[in-house]
């Protein structure tokens, strides 16, 4: 099983996946498939949002573990993604971007833990994406020795 986002919908059709939407509203568009017992509570979304835990990613994913996917088994949500088709070509979607914050990486976290393996969906221009938010976690990159090519090894 996949995540990914909905501006990259017609990439995963194009490729014979299935888009499953996990958000609490999908965008007026779409008219596929909708999954909203993975979506966040209107309250802590709101707060986590607009309110005074606005940008709180621990308060959100707090929430969400807590009000969500505590309440649920995973074989049963497995059961009820599958009426959508064969685990392996479903994606399930929300609005944020690869490498930004959003409840998708929460799912597939669970998923994972559950023994169920559910990753990114990553086309080629999502690598940049991945690239620079792996190298603003670690600083800098070392620089590259102009004679081997190599990053940080002795010639």
């Amino acid at each position: 099983m996949f995540t990914g986002y909905f501006a990259r919908l017609k990439a995963y059709e194009a490729k014979g996946l299935i888009p499953v939407a996990i958000c609490g509203k999908a965008p007026d568009w779409y008219k596929g498939h909708e999954y909203k017992v993975l979506a966040p509570k209107w309250e802590f979304f709101n707060e986590w949002k607009n309110g005074e835990h606005e940008g709180d990613n621990d308060y959100f994913t707090k929430h969400y573990k807590e009000e969500v996917l505590d309440k649920l088994y995973v074989q049963q949500v497995v059961n009820d993604l599958l009426k959508f088709g064969p685990l392996a070509k479903i994606v399930l979607v929300c609005y944020e971007k690869t490498g930004d914050f959003c409840h998708r990486h929460i799912v597939a976290d669970w998923f994972n833990a559950n023994g169920i393996g559910c990753i990114e969906y990553l086309l080629p221009a999502d690598f940049v994406r991945v690239i620079a938010g792996l190298t603003q976690l670690q600083g800098e990159v070392p620089d590259r020795d102009r004679k081997s090519g190599s990053a940080g090894m002795p010639r």
